[in-house]
């Protein structure tokens, strides 16, 4: 088994890897494969709402930036971590403009376990963990509990590692997706996918 995790902030060592780390040291110990990717740091452009996608469903039609990395990378991985610093009480935009082109033109994402991360020195993370959440709920991704909300606080790394309760919400994290991982195996083999009805497009205009 295996779980990707995606860095959104620009710094690769930094509060938002700082806490990543945590999540993926504990799925390490749990037997689960992890890949931390930095997805910040050269310019990824916004959805164009081109739908081009829709005639080579999984990939993006722009192939001169991570998109199709990412979503090549989330094919053959089992989990998914999203991971951002709060900008405005937002996610970070390249990685708002990454995640909505991955999540529009791929279709490698249901039924996968997946959760996110925030990064805050003090307020926002609530309203960035809501924002992040909704590219997984949309998707029909599992979302991974922990025992509190995904969130960690500091202004460096070195106050987000002494944040103790949001290193054990990480620990909580990476322990509960690996055994919904275990769980879903166990499940493959007997009990079915749910089956999907076929698409509705209702508009509001009479």
């Amino acid at each position: 088994m295996k779980v990707l995790l995606l860095n959104g902030s620009p710094h690769m060592d930094g509060c938002t890897a700082a806490a990543l780390r945590e999540v993926a040291a504990t799925l390490e110990c749990e037997g689960v494969e992890t890949e931390i990717l930095h997805v910040v740091g050269q310019p990824i452009r916004g959805c164009t709402a081109c739908r081009r996608c829709k005639e080579a469903p999984g990939r993006c039609v722009f192939d001169d930036d991570l998109v199709n990395r990412v979503l090549e990378k989330m094919e053959r991985s089992d989990g998914l971590v999203i991971g951002s610093p709060v900008y405005y009480a937002s996610a970070n935009g390249a990685l708002i403009s990454l995640l909505d082109r991955m999540f529009f033109a791929g279709d490698c994402f249901r039924y996968k376990p997946a959760c996110v991360v925030c990064s805050a020195r003090r307020g926002g993370a609530t309203a960035t963990y809501d924002q992040l959440s909704k590219y997984l709920a949309i998707s029909g991704m599992i979302q991974v509990p922990s025992c509190y909300w995904n969130m960690v606080h500091g202004t460096n790394k070195e106050e987000v590692v002494r944040d103790g309760e949001g290193m054990r919400n990480m620990r909580v994290l990476g322990r509960n997706m690996a055994w919904l991982l275990r769980v879903l195996e166990a499940a493959g083999k007997t009990v079915p996918l749910p089956v999907l009805d076929p698409p509705v497009k209702t508009n509001f205009i009479r």
